[in-house]
């Protein structure tokens, strides 16, 4: 599973730990994790980060971790949040914005929902009215035939 981290320095037991923020749900999905759970990293870890430079104390990071909790990878996470603020800030899609265009969205809905109503409501009275016309057509045929056996 993928979580957003930060590596964090503990120095009384002079050891990394990974301080996992939020958890990747589904590919736009991501869940904060309100009691941000540390990971422990090993010295060997450690060394292998140090080496490709991705070991400095509060930076992010992408770590996937298994699903015995064993880190399976880490990246620098500055790539990947700097496309976030491309693709979404700076556009201006904000919360609040999205929180906009759901209400828009399920406004649309309803609006459909309530014109399917009205249309199914107008068919019905269609429906109604031909039985009604079919009916009175039935009605003069009859008479018409009543009228002509009388005159014949």
């Amino acid at each position: 599973m993928l979580y957003l981290a930060q590596i964090h320095k503990d120095n009384f037991l002079d050891q990394y730990q990974l301080r996992l923020l939020v958890r990747q749900e589904s590919e736009h999905l991501w869940i904060i994790i309100a009691d941000s759970d540390r990971v422990t990293l090993s010295i060997e870890t450690a060394i292998l980060l140090e080496k490709e430079n991705i070991m400095s104390n509060n930076l992010l990071v992408l770590v996937e971790l298994s699903a015995t909790g064993e880190i399976e990878k880490i990246t620098d996470a500055t790539n990947w949040v700097l496309h976030l603020v491309q693709i979404y800030l700076a556009n201006g899609i904000t919360p609040d914005f999205l929180k906009q265009e759901a209400e828009k969205v399920e406004n649309w809905q309803q609006n459909l929902t309530l014109q399917n109503q009205d249309l199914a409501r107008r068919s019905l009275e269609l429906e109604a009215r031909r039985e009604q016309i079919e009916a009175l057509e039935e009605s003069l045929k009859r008479e018409r035939n009543g009228n002509e056996q009388i005159e014949g």
